[in-house]
């Protein structure tokens, strides 16, 4: 693309990183999996990035065909950012990421981790064996926004939205939860503590926690 830096590589990762590799960018397609959003959401989800470098990089990703931005109907009319069939296609790249990262970077309890980071990162410590031949539906409630996880034949899908059937609903900040699935922290420690707010069976929240693993 005219005026992007580029590896002058015809090697696939190289061509990859031409569109992706800048900075922020693979993290914008991150806030993206989930669904479409709002420049200020994506603000949120991004404290760190000024608006001027989010700009960028936005349009660049629309520029490479791996985002699109959509007016919705009224009565909102905003625009959103969402991913085309190409920015998806990184789904699993991205996840797969984040499972290396957790399991060969060192932990940085300090810094901040968003709501769509800690729902990704479900999927990313996903253990199919701890699954077993659970059935179950869990809504995740954390910072004001609602999600749905629903377990079932060893895999979990996740996506936005209230739980129509939730066996249990829990509430938290996304660190709360990060330390919830990452052992850190038992369920009734949080509960006792009065940082996770549980509604339902508290066996099911207990047997959610245990579905994940860092190795």
């Amino acid at each position: 693309m005219v005026g992007q830096r580029t590896y002058d590589d015809g090697c696939g990762i190289a061509r990859a990183l031409d569109i992706v590799g800048e900075r922020w960018a693979l993290l914008v397609i991150r806030e993206l999996l989930l669904g479409p959003k709002r420049f200020t959401d994506l603000r949120t989800g991004l404290p760190g990035v000024s608006a001027n470098i989010l700009s960028q990089r936005l349009r660049e990703l629309e520029a490479s065909g791996v985002i699109l931005r959509r007016q919705l109907e009224p009565p909102a009319g905003s625009s959103v950012y969402e991913l085309t069939d190409r920015g998806r296609g990184l789904e699993h790249v991205i996840v797969d990421l984040g499972r290396w990262g957790v399991q060969n970077t060192p932990s940085q309890p300090d810094a901040s981790i968003g709501v769509d980071s800690v729902i990704l990162s479900l999927r990313a410590l996903f253990d199919p064996k701890a699954a077993g031949d659970l059935r179950a539906e869990y809504e995740l409630r954390l910072d004001g926004y609602r999600f749905r996880a629903v377990v079932d034949d060893g895999r979990i899908d996740l996506a936005r939205g209230a739980a129509e059937h939730a066996d249990a609903v829990l509430e938290a900040t996304p660190r709360q939860l990060d330390s919830l699935v990452s052992g850190e922290v038992s369920v009734t420690e949080l509960v006792h503590s009065g940082e996770l707010t549980v509604e339902g069976d508290l066996a099911a929240v207990e047997r959610f926690a245990g579905l994940f693993s860092e190795s």
